[in-house]
C-alpha cells in the first residue's frame, strides 16, 4: 500500500516538473522566434547595375518610391547606379562584397544571366551565386532610330543592313550577346542579315546607348519600351517595331508602333527584371523581402507605374523566379550554338 501511494506521489511530481519543463521550451520557443523576426534596422540600398535613365533604374526609383510612400518598409532608402561591363561589374561587386548584407538589393535583368552562359566577357555570377528574391516585371524589345533619321520602316532599316551590314551601326545598352544585342540579332536573322557581319557599338545601360543614339553615334538602337517610351512621347525618336505577340493597344504611346511579327519578322523578345539579394543573408531576412517584395507588387500605385511604363506585369516569388531563370538558360544557350557563339557547356 506504501509503495502504491510513494509511486502516486513520485507520478504526480514527474508530470508536475514535465509541465513546467513543457511550458519553459513554449516560452523559449517562443522567444526564439520573437529573435528570429528580422527587420532592417538602417538605410536600406537598392544597387542598379546599369547607369541613371535606363530600365533597371527605373525600376529602382519606383520601388524606393512606393516603399516609402505606402510605409511598406519604415526605414530610408537610396537607389546605387554600378554601370559597367553590361551588368557584369555590378553582379560580381554585389556577390563578392554584399552576399551578407541584408540591408542591399539588387536590381538585374535578362543580360545578367546572358552574361553568365557564355564564353566572351563571361561572368562568373549566375542565380547560383545571387539570391533571386522575386522577378518583377517583362519589357518588349523595341529598334529605333532618332526622329531626323531616313529610315522610316524597320524593313527600310533591315533591308539597307542586308545590303551592307557595315553601314548600319546599331547601339545597346549591353556587351555583345546580351539582351540588347539578341534583340536586333533576332529580328536581323529573320531578315537574312549577315550576322556576323553587323556592327554594333555597346554601353552601359539603355540610358548611355540613348544619349549615343540622338547624338549620332548610331544608326539605331535596341532597347526596350520603358527605356524609349519618354522620348518616343517627346517627339525624339521613332520606334520602328516592338518585341510584342500583339499591338500594344492598351498604351496610348506605343499603340501605334507595329510589332515585328506583323512586319514579317516572326520574332517575340522580352526583357525581364527582377530583384536579387545576397545568398548568403538569414532566411528571417530572405522572408522578410520576399513578403516585403509581394506585398509591392500588389499595390495599385506600382501596378499604375507599369503601365506608364508600357511594361507587363511578370511577377514571380523566389522559387518561380529561379525556375524561370534555369528554364530560360536553356533557351538562350540554344540560340548561342546556332549563332556560333561559345558558350559554356
Amino acid at each position: 500500500m506504501m509503495f502504491s501511494k510513494k509511486t502516486k506521489l513520485l507520478s504526480v511530481l514527474v508530470a508536475s516538473v514535465l509541465v513546467t519543463s513543457l511550458a519553459g521550451c513554449s516560452k523559449q520557443s517562443a522567444g526564439t522566434d520573437e529573435k528570429k523576426a528580422w527587420a532592417p534596422q538602417k538605410q536600406v540600398t537598392i544597387m542598379a547595375v546599369a547607369g541613371a535613365g535606363g530600365g533597371l533604374d527605373m525600376v529602382a526609383r519606383t520601388m524606393t518610391k512606393i516603399f516609402d510612400q505606402k510605409k511598406i518598409v519604415t526605414q530610408p532608402m537610396m537607389v546605387e547606379n554600378k554601370p559597367g561591363g553590361g551588368q557584369v561589374t555590378g553582379t560580381v561587386a554585389f556577390a563578392n562584397q554584399s552576399s551578407k548584407d541584408e540591408h542591399k538589393l539588387l536590381i538585374a535583368s535578362t543580360p545578367f544571366i546572358l552574361n553568365h552562359i557564355k564564353r566572351d566577357g563571361n561572368s562568373p555570377i549566375g542565380p547560383d551565386q545571387i539570391y533571386p528574391l522575386a522577378m518583377l516585371q517583362g519589357d518588349y524589345g523595341v529598334i529605333a532610330v532618332s526622329a531626323e533619321s531616313p529610315y522610316k520602316t524597320l524593313k527600310d532599316l533591315m533591308d539597307a543592313a542586308k545590303a551592307n551590314p557595315a553601314s548600319i551601326t546599331f547601339v545597346g545598352g549591353g556587351a555583345p550577346g546580351t539582351w540588347d544585342h539578341l534583340n536586333i540579332i533576332q529580328v536581323a536573322r529573320k531578315a537574312g542579315v549577315d550576322l556576323k557581319a553587323i556592327k554594333y557599338n555597346p554601353y552601359d545601360g539603355g540610358g548611355e546607348a540613348l544619349t549615343a543614339l540622338l547624338g549620332g553615334h548610331g544608326a539605331a538602337l535596341t532597347s526596350d519600351v520603358s527605356s524609349i517610351k519618354q522620348y518616343l512621347l517627346a517627339g525624339k525618336v521613332r520606334v520602328l517595331g516592338v518585341g510584342s505577340k500583339e499591338r500594344m493597344t492598351g498604351d496610348e504611346v506605343m499603340k501605334a508602333v507595329p510589332t515585328y511579327k506583323e512586319q514579317n519578322y516572326d520574332v517575340v523578345t522580352v526583357n525581364w527584371r527582377g530583384v536579387f539579394a545576397g545568398k548568403d543573408i538569414p532566411e528571417p531576412a530572405k522572408k522578410y523581402w520576399g513578403e516585403k517584395v509581394a506585398e509591392l507588387a500588389k499595390t495599385q500605385e506600382w501596378k499604375d507605374d507599369l503601365k506608364k511604363q508600357g511594361v507587363i506585369e511578370m511577377y514571380a516569388d523566389a522559387k518561380g523566379f529561379y525556375d524561370h531563370i534555369k528554364a530560360e538558360q536553356k533557351i538562350y544557350t540554344e540560340l548561342y550554338k546556332e549563332m556560333g557563339m561559345a558558350v559554356k557547356e
